[in-house]
């Protein structure tokens, strides 16, 4: 999917309008220099039209957690490959992205964020997320527990090096020996310290809270399960204000209870939905590579193979705005403040809300909430 014809100016009428105040049932979005100009219900005001015919406009997605799609990975040193699985979610309406790598040999993984760095600069991806090797063995998930290793100050200042400040995220288990330190190493670098892939108590999760991390990777997954008399990292991390938690809306991964449950009880301003997509996302079933790990992908539902632990989604932005309010209760500004507001606040960009003067980052939805049109800093994308 690419951009075409440049950078339009247009009023998008005849459609609801999702703002963060509520929905605008006759609104309308004035489209100028690749800003949003304006927002308003009515009457709209004088200047070229496009008549959206009752569909729903929302703000571009926002993903801060994704592998890849469209059948290329993220940790692939072939910059086309990322393109294509950048595009391949575009075309679902996520206007901006992290790209997620997963556990390697620290040398291997600074290969990796150094050829993503390039990438960042160009904009295919707004940053580099980290997720392992500083991860706990008892909760691997899709990562090869022989490479999982402590973050030394060494080995996290090595990555951050490599990025070059395009790595925004790192997620750490923070029972391991030296995460307080390099969650304050990170925080002081800029870069969102995250929890997961965590068999921690909830004792071992305050101190890294309290050292900075802000975000729950993939909240329930990859985690030791919430207990009455252990709540352990999902109760911490969730009953903490100062922590955002990331839910997988693939219904797979969580059930719809659970989701409703926690983005109540997180609310707006620390509930972000994420797909955890890897290459087989918009692509379909069959056999995949993630971190030298075989994956099988069956009716969707990506596994290691040889076993029963979940390796990542075939999950994208658009699907899980629809879960979220279709199957789990969320309203239409809940769901889009998840799926692109809180997003962009993590990261700090001028994107992820339909407001004067952001970026014009827009998917319009027909209405079944599915993307009819895509635009990108005020152009419009095709395949």
């Amino acid at each position: 999917m690419s951009t075409w014809g440049g950078p339009v100016d247009v009023i998008l009428t005849g459609g609801r309008v999702v703002t963060p105040g509520g929905v605008l049932e006759n609104g309308w979005v004035s489209v100028r220099d690749g800003r949003i100009a304006a927002v308003g219900e009515g009457a709209a005001p004088d200047g070229p039209t496009q008549d959206v015919g009752g569909c729903t406009i929302v703000p571009g997605f926002v993903d801060i957690h994704c592998h890849g799609g469209g059948g290329a990975a993220f940790t692939s040193s072939d910059p086309e490959k990322v393109r294509k699985a950048a595009a391949a979610h575009r075309k679902h309406g996520t206007t901006t992205m992290l790209a997620s790598l997963v556990t390697r040999p620290v040398p291997e993984l600074a290969d990796q964020v150094s050829a993503l760095a390039e990438l960042v600069q160009e904009g295919v991806v707004a940053g580099v997320h980290l997720e392992g090797p500083f991860l706990s063995a008892a909760r691997c998930g899709a990562h090869d527990p022989a490479i999982l290793c402590p973050p030394e100050r060494t080995a996290v200042t090595k990555l951050l090096d490599a990025g070059k400040g395009t790595i925004r995220m790192v997620t750490i288990a923070p029972e391991l020996e030296g995460a307080v330190n390099a969650v304050r190493q990170l925080v002081d670098n800029n870069v969102i310290a995250a929890i997961g892939h965590t068999d921690a108590t909830e004792a071992q999760v305050r101190p890294a809270v309290d050292a900075g991390a802000s975000v729950a990777t993939h909240l329930f997954n990859g985690m030791r399960p919430l207990h009455h008399r252990e709540p352990g990292p999902i109760g911490a991390l969730l009953d903490d204000e100062r922590v955002t938690v990331e839910l997988i809306c693939d219904l797979v991964h969580l059930h719809p209870t659970a989701v409703r449950l926690a983005a109540r009880h997180a609310g707006l301003q620390r509930t972000v939905l994420i797909t955890d997509a890897i290459a087989a996302a918009s692509v379909g079933d069959g056999v995949y590579d993630i971190g030298g790990l075989e994956v099988r992908v069956v009716d969707g539902v990506p596994t290691l193979a040889g076993g029963a632990s979940l390796a990542g989604s075939t999950l994208t932005m658009d699907m899980a705005f629809r879960n979220a309010v279709n199957s789990c209760g969320l309203s239409l500004v809940e769901a889009t403040h998840a799926a692109s507001t809180r997003g962009a606040e993590l990261l700090g960009l001028d994107t992820g809300k339909l407001e004067a003067g952001l970026a014009a980052d827009i998917v319009v939805l027909d209405a079944e909430l599915k993307p009819q049109d895509v635009m990108v800093r005020g152009e419009w994308v095709k395949e």
